[in-house]
């Protein structure tokens, strides 16, 4: 997590101050419950909250953490300087350092997956514009990156916020798996502190309980919301592959903005290269390596050890952070992606109508040719394309075991390209929900 590739709001969310914040609410939230349930003094429980207007001091908490060697022991004791130890007598009752990690480290995620679900829903709203720019704009479509068949520049766009569109779906679900919270105490087993407490801490904090903890919350959860994230990277760098290849020099059908006064190499001038969308394939590779870490989290020692612990510190923020920024910066390439159709229409037309073979073929098993000859024949012609560079429907007209079978304006029939765009409105009406 670097301050190149970061926004402040989602690093905001894992600065030492926010979790300093959020475990200090989590404590004085449990005196409140303690206190109603007659556990400790009222009056302890409301002097806990005079530091709630207090910004802790994170160099002094490391000072004390170099001595204890414990961060949450450190903490409650600079809180205590702050209220008074006698006011602190009650603070963390009955409590373990994992009611306040876990529970915290869950809202900074379901805070972090808030903040991802509106930049997913910022980017399905320039797919879907973009998609309806060029719903009809014809381009070849490529299987294996080999002309295929046509197809429009709007039913790629589509096709892209159809698959982001289930990343969302993904997402918030993966958000409402990791919205729980534990004030279980040691072990998990309530011993020490009411269930009701746990209710009511997450209650205030915007979670829910987790039904059976043991030290910690289940790292299964915490699997499933970094999968999710990988799998929103991976779609990220679907669609910027697309582009990347769009804007190859000998195929240029679009091209990532490029502004003035921007410069795309330091030693060829002539240069506009697809930066943007190369760095977000390196930021999705980021994002996906916090998946295998987080699966390994899993597998804990018997009610708790903390070998999940380095490595959430990590992929907590680097993940979250590297993802919220990429989402942002493929935003802005989609928004400003410049579109060449006319460069689209020459490309289709480079192999002389070799893309309507599939037409042909079936044509011709249509007029009673078997499927076997049918595909000799189209092929014959379709490799004069290939290798000495013929006019495929001219080779077609002039093959009089095709003509056997089928008439000149059969075969002129079977080069329209709006035959290809027929369905088109039927596919945005399964995407968009709407004609």
């Amino acid at each position: 997590m670097i301050p190149r590739y970061s926004r402040p709001e989602m690093v905001a969310i894992w600065s030492p101050e926010t979790k300093f914040r959020i475990w200090y609410e989590i404590e004085a939230h449990a005196c409140d419950a303690q206190a109603d349930l007659g556990v400790i003094p009222r009056e302890n429980a409301e002097a806990v909250w005079k530091a709630k207007d207090v910004e802790f001091d994170v160099a002094r908490i490391d000072e004390i953490e170099a001595v204890t060697k414990h961060d949450v022991i450190a903490f409650l004791t600079h809180l205590a300087e702050h209220i008074g130890s006698e006011e602190a007598r009650f603070v963390h009752q009955g409590m373990t350092s994992s009611d306040v990690l876990d529970t915290c480290f869950n809202v900074q995620l379901t805070r972090a997956a808030d903040l991802l679900l509106a930049e997913i829903d910022a980017l399905l709203a320039a797919l879907k514009r973009r998609a309806f720019e060029h719903k009809h704009t014809l381009r070849i479509g490529r299987s294996h990156g080999i002309h295929a068949e046509p197809t429009t520049m709007g039913l790629t766009f589509a096709r892209f916020y159809a698959e982001m569109d289930r990343n969302k779906r993904r997402l918030e679900q993966a958000r409402a798996e990791i919205a729980t919270g534990a004030i279980s105490g040691a072990v998990g087993t309530f011993a020490n502190i009411d269930p009701r407490v746990e209710e009511h801490v997450c209650k205030q904090m915007g979670l829910v309980p987790e039904p059976i903890s043991t030290q910690v919350i289940p790292r299964d959860r915490h699997a499933a919301f970094f999968a999710a994230l990988g799998v929103v990277a991976s779609s990220i760098e679907n669609l910027a592959i697309e582009v990347r290849h769009m804007q190859r020099t000998e195929v240029l059908e679009g091209e990532e903005f490029f502004s003035k006064g921007q410069k795309g190499s330091s030693a060829m001038p002539h240069k506009r290269n697809p930066v943007l969308t190369e760095n977000l394939t390196g930021l999705a590779r980021l994002v996906r390596a916090a998946v295998t870490p987080a699966l390994e989290n899993v597998a804990l020692w018997h009610e708790r050890d903390i070998s999940h612990s380095s490595v959430e510190r990590n992929i907590g923020p680097d993940a979250t952070v590297t993802l919220d920024f990429a989402l942002a910066r493929l935003t802005q390439v989609v928004d400003k992606l410049v579109i060449y159709p006319e460069t689209m229409l020459k490309n289709l037309h480079q192999f002389r109508g070799l893309v309507m073979s599939q037409r042909v073929l079936l044509a011709l098993t249509q007029a009673g040719v078997s499927r076997e000859d049918a595909y000799r024949l189209v092929q014959r012609n379709a490799m004069k394309v290939w290798e000495e560079g013929k006019d495929f429907k001219t080779e077609l007209l002039a093959d009089p075991e095709v003509r056997d079978a089928l008439s000149e304006t059969e075969i002129e029939e079977k080069f329209d390209l709006d035959y290809h765009t027929k369905h088109v409105d039927t596919i945005f009406a399964r995407v968009f929900g709407e004609r």
